[in-house]
């Protein structure tokens, strides 16, 4: 299963290569531009003579802790129902995240929290960095299967740059609000000349509606796209799920639901926005539970619920109001909000089935849908970031890269040592019976 010697030579040595050339040009960064803020740095904070109880980390850390499991529980066990893939989905998410927290640390400090020639980091920054992660897992779940870890790599390599200028755009050049405006949290450099010139819009999006799910759904439709290959049926066999990688999924999709009103309300302002957002949020996936429950049943030919609805279009309610979130949306609009939600994201499967990019994670589709809903819902619309951009993809597909071959797609064999793998060598010698040895 692991393919030739040849090939598996290769593999041994191109991904610790990657490995370690990335982990030490980012430490090289870290040590030149990276810095602790005000908030973290002891000298800078007991010269301010503040007192340690209003230190942002007792507000912001809790959200933190919750955004950060459903970065690495939630979306990796939410990938993990394919019946032989489990070892790559969660430990691919967990490869992929360690990895885009450190390079959107320094992409999105370069492009919003650069001042005195020094990227300033504290509890926010490590918040933007989860939610990078979260845009990139999105894309993950779009090519899930086809792709090895050193391509995934270079798949995150590529999304957190074009992740931090698509936010760029939208924070600077249209205003969007993510961090309780732009003079609080994050600032653009350059955008006071602008906004002179053109006053921006001013938009919410608090819980990434647009620069987190479109973004990341939109990016992983178009990679799956560009690294597609006709002869992928050889693997058919292997991409349905089990009884038990469904109940891992569930897991997934159990922990993110738990946490989302936290991924929502984590930038907003102190205060009422923070707790309004919550609360939308709360309503708006009870919602979508509901109506998903109800679609359910209703399309499936014998009444009967389908697990793969469950797992994702529940999630609907709240993707749909990350933007809106924070408004004076009103209890009934998020209900309304996620039961539309609930049930556009059960209907979206069906749209997939003759699709050939191919993706396996209906919750792509879903986070798509759902964040392109998502503006109009807060009353404006801003479009999506240029396509011709994710067509850096192609890179991908460099001949060095290894990947699995066609006939060895959604297998962990390919790239994990695999308990019991070995277990019909090991068993050979009980299934031949010999003579008693004589004492």
């Amino acid at each position: 299963m692991a393919g030739s010697p040849r090939r598996a030579a290769g593999r041994r040595l191109l991904l610790p290569l990657l490995c370690l050339f990335f982990q030490g040009a980012t430490a090289i960064l870290f040590a030149v531009f990276v810095r602790y803020n005000h908030e973290t740095d002891a000298a800078l904070w007991h010269w301010g003579n503040h007192s340690s109880a209003a230190n942002e980390f007792y507000f912001r850390y809790p959200s933190f802790q919750d955004v950060h499991v459903m970065i690495f529980v939630g979306f990796g066990f939410l990938m993990a129902f394919l019946q032989r893939y489990g070892f790559s989905s969660v430990g691919f998410t967990f490869f992929l995240a360690a990895f885009a927290l450190q390079w959107s640390t320094l992409i999105q400090g370069f492009l919003h929290a650069f001042h005195g020639g020094h990227i300033h980091v504290g509890v926010e920054s490590m918040i933007n960095a989860d939610f990078c992660a979260g845009a990139v897992l999105i894309s993950f779940g779009a090519v899930l299967g086809k792709t090895g870890p050193a391509q995934l790599l270079l798949m995150a390599l590529l999304e957190v740059v074009l992740f931090g200028v698509n936010e760029f755009v939208l924070l600077g050049l249209l205003g969007v609000r993510v961090w309780a405006g732009l003079g609080v949290g994050w600032s653009v450099p350059g955008w006071g000349l602008l906004s002179s010139c053109v006053p921006p819009p001013q938009v919410r999006d608090a819980g990434g509606s647009m620069t987190i799910h479109t973004f990341g759904a939109y990016f992983g439709l178009v990679l799956s796209r560009v690294l597609y290959r006709p002869r992928l049926e050889k693997s058919k066999h292997r991409q349905g799920s089990v009884y038990h990688s469904d109940l891992f999924a569930m897991i997934g999709t159990i922990f993110l639901w738990i946490f989302w009103p936290s991924f929502n309300s984590a930038p907003t302002s102190l205060g009422d926005g923070q707790h309004r957002t919550a609360l939308n949020t709360y309503y708006s996936l009870t919602s979508s539970t509901l109506s998903t429950f109800a679609l359910s049943a209703l399309v499936s030919r014998d009444g009967r619920l389908d697990m793969v609805h469950i797992q994702n279009a529940a999630l609907a309610g709240g993707v749909v109001v990350g933007t809106s979130s924070e408004m004076m949306l009103t209890p009934f609009g998020a209900l309304a909000a996620g039961f539309l939600a609930g049930m556009v994201s059960t209907l979206g499967p069906s749209l997939n089935q003759n699709s050939k990019s191919k993706t396996h994670v209906v919750s792509t589709t879903s986070m798509g849908c759902q964040g392109s809903w998502g503006p109009s819902w807060g009353s404006l619309w801003l479009g999506w970031p240029p396509m011709k951009l994710m067509e850096m993809g192609l890179l991908l597909k460099l001949p060095c890269l290894d990947y699995p071959s066609d006939s060895q797609c959604y297998e962990d064999q390919v790239y994990w040592e695999v308990p019991g793998e070995h277990e019909d060598t090991a068993q050979e010698p009980l299934r031949v019976e010999e003579p008693d040895t004589q004492a």
